[in-house]
């Protein structure tokens, strides 16, 4: 296995920009120059200037946030009607399943009995283990009935499911797993699914089927709605994070639309094997494995020429956990966002670069001004509060009725969007219009300050490179499994 590893690393070196240094190209410069000059500007400006203007921060924020929600409306009209069934071109594929596990005995049975109870049963099901010390060994022996296979190796399948394989490695970090666990199954597509994500037993039948219809399909992800602790505070994560799931898997369809979808969630994601293995696979040294991968698939499709593409699917549902305290979710957020900075920078080549069409022209500039989105938006809450506490009754009440006008559209927005998502996954259970209303006009003041928070986080450990990230307790699956 050793040496399939190696031929794995050498793929990555050949196409990762990361281990080949790219020269920043001026217009990725100007771009990236021009948003960070803009917020100074527009921030400078509040202590010099009257009215409303003093407040451009806030403006400039609100403005490129509502230009994005009208994109992603208009981009998603489709979902308006109902999607009709596509019938299959090609036989379904073999699908394999990992299971990526690090100390995560508590749930992994309940991972591991929605995967054997899919409609559509994976060829096979690799538990791949990263050096866990909680008794995962115990847990895969004695309820599982597999055999220890020693480090580097596939065990033997289970006496009672025979899909089932245990793949036990020395703890390196989830990719590397993801890596060996790639190199050793034989199946035509790999999804990858996180010890804390439970799928809904049509879920692997939708997957495949989405293969089936399309043959330049080589990425396609599935839905995930959040799950958190029954406690108070995971009530309150759980229901704010379940309206933004929604918003953002509304966005993903919208993006996928224009050809220039990136982020797909790896908890929950399905590759064609043998691409995956031609990039490399995974990145170890990158603090969002899943995020980074899509973009050098995209990267060597288009320098090479190739029609692949990246889909979201509706009908692939599955429950994941979620932060359920403000620490954890804070952890969370960080790690994502500094993973996304850590992306941004290495493919800093693509930004706006024509040869990469929407995905360099469009989207990438859009991810230039998100890296500091939350300065903006931090900002503008900030000198508010100033302009309010400091008796500015002349700047205050304009701006207010800016802020409500914003509030009106996200309210319309976060409509749309659960009509939207009801009409594409056929689910209803999931979401309330009444309580998604609510959610709109509460978060600005609460939940996007603690997302804008963690971002500042994620900034700040992106710029002293660090890479440990703490231990995420799982509480919510098992809350979730206890209720039924």
């Amino acid at each position: 296995m050793e040496a399939s590893l190696s031929a794995l690393d050498r793929a990555r070196a050949m196409t990762s920009p990361r281990i080949s240094p790219v020269r920043t190209p001026p217009i990725s410069v100007l771009i990236h120059g021009g948003v960070m000059a803009l917020w100074l500007v527009l921030f400078v400006r509040a202590f010099f200037l009257n009215g409303v203007a003093a407040w451009s921060t806030g403006i400039a924020y609100a403005t490129y946030d509502t230009l994005l929600l009208v994109f992603v409306a208009w981009q998603s009209l489709s979902l308006v009607r109902p999607l009709s069934p596509v019938a299959a071109s090609h036989p379904a594929p073999t699908l394999g399943v990992v299971v990526a596990a690090h100390n995560e005995a508590a749930v992994l049975p309940i991972t591991l009995n929605a995967l054997l109870g899919q409609t559509f049963v994976p060829t096979q099901i690799v538990i791949a283990d990263d050096g866990s010390t909680d008794g995962t060994g115990a847990l895969l022996a004695e309820r599982y009935g597999l055999v220890d296979p020693g480090e580097g190796r596939l065990s033997e399948p289970s006496p009672s499911f025979p899909t089932l394989r245990w793949l036990r490695m020395p703890h390196g970090g989830k990719a590397r797993a993801l890596n060996a666990a790639i190199v050793l199954i034989n199946t035509e597509t790999v999804m990858t699914v996180d010890a804390d994500t439970l799928l809904e037993p049509e879920a692997c039948a939708a997957i495949s089927h989405a293969f089936a219809v399309s043959p330049n399909l080589v990425v396609a992800a599935g839905l995930l709605s959040p799950v958190c602790s029954r406690t108070a505070s995971g009530r309150f994560f759980q229901w704010f994070q379940t309206y933004e799931y929604i918003r953002n898997f509304i966005s993903r369809y919208a993006w996928m639309r224009a050809h220039s979808l990136l982020l797909i969630s790896g908890a929950f994601a399905c590759f064609r094997r043998e691409p995956l293995l031609t990039v490399g696979g995974f990145d170890p040294d990158c603090l969002v494995e899943d995020y980074e991968l899509i973009h050098r698939l995209r990267r060597y499709a288009l320098d090479c020429g190739l029609d692949w593409d990246v889909r979201v699917i509706g009908g692939a549902r599955a429950r994941t956990d979620a932060p359920s305290t403000l620490p954890s979710f804070l952890r969370q957020r960080r790690r994502w966002f500094a993973g996304f900075l850590q992306t941004q920078y290495w493919y800093r080549s693509m930004i706006g670069n024509r040869r990469y069409g929407l995905l360099g022209t469009l989207m990438l500039p859009v991810k230039a001004f998100d890296t500091v989105q939350p300065l903006y938006g931090l900002t503008a809450f900030f000198l508010l509060l100033a302009f309010l506490f400091g008796g500015h009754v002349a700047i205050v009440l304009p701006v207010l009725f800016i802020i409500l006008g914003k509030i009106t559209i996200d309210l319309t927005f976060q409509s749309w969007s659960v009509h939207l998502y009801r009409r594409w996954t056929g689910d209803s259970t999931t979401s309330s219009f009444g309580m998604a209303l609510l959610a709109s006009v509460l978060e600005p003041f609460s939940f996007q300050l603690m997302r804008h928070g963690g971002a500042a986080l994620g900034w700040l450990y992106f710029l002293l490179r660090r890479s440990e990230w703490g231990t995420q307790h799982r509480e919510g699956l098992n809350s979730a499994e206890e209720g039924h």
